[in-house]
């Protein structure tokens, strides 16, 4: 057992728009139940605001990134999600955001030999598959963190980190489609369950009774709403083949309304019990793919262009993805994000 005078090598990032903490694989104990209850006690949970540990009291900073070599020059990355007020780690999704930072890691880690200017890291993600390349500035050979690239929902600038997914479309239920409908009613709301890299039951805003453009505060004290939303996600859930989710964090749930800053549209996704201050990278790559399939539940109410990008609008700005479809087989998905190391040294768990 790791205790808090021993501590474990560690380091704290800013992936795209949410904060993790990024291990190597080596220093974390092999048996997963162990390995889960030192997360745990690293992060302060359970408790509302982590206030003994590295947790930030919120979904989007109560993340882990486990990265080990795989020997052919590539590595393995598990995203792991640490509840903030229960006892509870779940690996039943990937994150696209703390992903940003896994190439960098890999880097400052010695996993992956850094190029003159720019290094290409071939990351496999080990929660439901799929690959993807992420191109980082290495310039002289050292990473930089420093550069014009704006995201967002973050402050400044940074180094951009350009992510070139393989193997997105049904990386977790099997199929893009996982119900085998491109739309269909669910409690009397029309919905489109999609799996583009992310489970997510996309749906017109309007027919929950919202207009998409409340606040995420809002919309979390409408308890009604969050009722209506939690039993429909259980019954998408069990319809996309992934089971009994009460326990778990996927499928998400985003509700679609038109754009209202020049964007493709609007967003609110909820994570699924939280309303996320921005949205997941491959949760906008599926909500993209939906609004890319004719007939689909929010099909007409984007303001979508020729070319393969489409900006989606969320609560602190927005997000652009590309992504191109052949009828109902995704072909490309790439996103540009940034990340940067906050600190990196010796966790002392409690």
């Amino acid at each position: 057992m790791v205790t808090g005078r021993s501590g474990i090598p560690c380091m704290i990032m800013r992936g795209g728009t949410s904060k993790g903490l990024y291990f190597l694989a080596d220093d974390l104990p092999g048996d997963r139940e162990e390995r889960d209850e030192l997360l745990l006690r690293i992060m302060g949970s359970p408790d509302r605001r982590q206030i003994d540990g590295l947790g930030g009291a919120h979904p989007l900073t109560s993340k882990v990134a486990v990265v080990s070599p795989r020997g052919d020059g590539s590595v393995d990355y598990l995203f792991l999600q640490v509840f903030v007020d229960q006892a509870l780690v779940s690996d039943q999704q990937n994150c696209g955001n703390i992903l940003a930072g896994v190439g960098p890691f890999a880097i400052e880690r010695g996993l992956v030999a850094a190029g003159q200017d720019t290094t290409s890291v071939r990351i496999a993600m080990a929660n439901a598959g799929g690959a993807v390349a992420a191109t980082v500035r290495t310039p002289g050979g050292e990473v930089t963190y420093d550069g014009d690239v704006e995201i967002a929902g973050v402050p400044g600038t940074a180094a951009p980190v350009v992510l070139d997914f393989q193997g997105t479309a049904g990386s977790t239920c099997g199929s893009l489609l996982p119900t085998g409908q491109v739309s269909e009613v669910i409690d009397g709301v029309t919905v489109t369950c999609v799996d583009n890299g992310m489970p997510v039951v996309v749906m017109p805003a309007g027919q929950l009774g919202v207009t998409g453009a409340e606040s995420p505060e809002e919309l979390e004290s409408d308890a009604s709403l969050r009722r209506r939303l939690e039993a429909l996600r259980l019954e998408a859930g069990r319809r996309m083949g992934l089971g009994d989710v009460s326990a778990t964090t996927v499928p998400k749930l985003t509700m679609v309304s038109p754009p209202r800053a020049g964007g493709a549209c609007g967003s609110r996704t909820f994570i699924p019990h939280r309303c996320h201050t921005s949205i997941g990278v491959l949760g906008a790559a599926s909500v993209a793919a939906a609004l890319r399939l004719p007939g689909s539940a929010v099909d007409g109410i984007a303001a979508l262009s020729d070319g393969p990008r489409v900006r989606v609008e969320h609560p602190t700005g927005y997000l652009d993805v590309e992504v191109e479809l052949d009828g109902h087989d995704v072909t490309r998905t790439g996103v540009v994000r940034t990340a940067r190391k906050l600190i990196d040294g010796i966790a002392y768990p409690r």
